[in-house]
């Protein structure tokens, strides 16, 4: 294609200008961005040059005619957006949780397939360079069929970040939407798409967080904390999501017999003793990556019986944008595989509405909590 496809941003924070800019690098042309706050709005459109800023989602819609909308809100405000989004003709890419709950996410995809257009949806730590690498030695059979992933992760976050999206479950909150995803993305990219049965639990340890206003951006809320915690007129605002979960899962893999275990533990609250990371075990050996979404370094236990650190091979470092940032990067590398696709060139698989769905139903079910046996009357 010669004509730049067109993309209209929504979302002015951390995660707008993100897209943006992997848009931009992907050969999009960015045509307008739509916001909620008009001050914030019109700068972040004179900083990124972008030539077309509303507070109006149909109007930038009819103004723009985006070939692509990028969703970089928080998850709450996705469904009306897409909705009009997919009865406008546009592709969708979509930052994730893809909605607050199944039904609606189930409802968006089927939408999507039903206008034939294209959706992507960025769960995109499975483009990290150490998953890519374990990717490729499971492939290569060298861990033998796969019997087994671990994934735990602990975070300490403050508890007293500000109030917000993250917060509330119907505003797209908890660590669910804002971690597994990731992580359920990052294994079956490795190991298989399909997910055969799960099971979870989830806790909210938090219950409350201080109301501070001029929060704008996600990645800068820590530095909106009260200094007094103490403060009588200091209002709060109550959690109704989880902050910790535990999944159980079982996978179907085209490199083993049986079907693959997978853990996910994460305390979005609670501090590591050691190293948060991701193992994949096999029946001939293991892959084992430092880092909650597989940062690195990845180590390797083969013939040798020992652990040995493996390089990123050069056809992996070659392929991966060049970007500082691990959650820049990763959207630099989806948006590029989603333009390609659109443009009739050869492309990388990647997810799209049919996972952001099923990742959204699986919390839902996990969320449920009712995975429990009594046994307390038990002697």
């Amino acid at each position: 294609m010669d004509a730049k496809l067109k993309v209209l941003i929504l979302g002015t924070g951390f995660a707008g200008q993100g897209h943006a800019d992997a848009f931009r690098s992907a050969g999009a042309e960015v045509v307008g961005i739509v916001g909620r706050t008009p001050s914030v709005l019109n700068d972040v459109a004179e900083k990124m040059a972008i030539p077309y800023a509303s507070t109006d989602w149909q109007a930038a819609l009819q103004a723009c005619r985006p070939d692509i909308v990028s969703i970089a809100t928080p998850g709450g405000a996705h469904y009306d957006a897409i909705k009009q989004a997919i009865e406008f003709g546009c592709h969708v890419f979509s930052d994730k949780p893809l909605t607050d709950s199944g039904e609606t996410s189930a409802e968006l995809y089927q939408m999507a397939m039903q206008k034939k257009v294209k959706t992507a949806f960025a769960a995109s730590f499975r483009y990290m360079a150490h998953i890519l690498h374990a990717k490729q030695l499971v492939a290569s059979g060298a861990i033998g069929e796969p019997v087994e992933v671990e994934c735990i992760s602990h975070f300490n976050l403050e508890r007293d970040i500000p109030f917000g999206w993250s917060h509330r479950k119907e505003e797209g909150g908890g660590r669910l939407n804002n971690n597994f995803t990731h992580m359920i993305s990052i294994v079956t990219s490795v190991v298989g798409e399909k997910i055969l049965s799960i099971m979870g639990e989830v806790r909210d340890d938090l219950g409350r967080a201080p109301i501070v206003e001029g929060v704008h951006n996600f990645k800068t809320r820590r530095d909106f904390i009260p200094k007094d915690l103490n403060d009588p007129a200091l209002k709060w605002g109550e959690s109704n999501v989880e902050w910790s979960y535990t999944v159980l899962a079982q996978l179907e893999s085209p490199f083993a017999k049986k079907p693959v275990s997978a853990l996910f533990k994460h305390g979005g609250l609670t501090p590591n003793f050691d190293d948060n990371h991701i193992v994949f075990h096999g029946t001939k050996g293991a892959i084992y990556i430092k880092g909650h979404y597989g940062m690195g370094p990845l180590f390797y236990w083969g013939d040798s019986k020992t652990w040995e650190e493996l390089p990123i091979p050069k056809d992996i470092v070659d392929d991966l944008p060049d970007i500082s940032g691990d959650t820049e990067r990763n959207w630099h590398y989806l948006a590029r595989q989603f333009v390609k696709d659109i443009s009739g060139e050869p492309y990388t698989p990647y997810p799209s509405f049919k996972e952001g769905s099923q990742y959204q139903q699986l919390i839902d079910l996990i969320r449920n909590n009712n995975n429990w046996t009594d046994v307390s009357h038990l002697q």
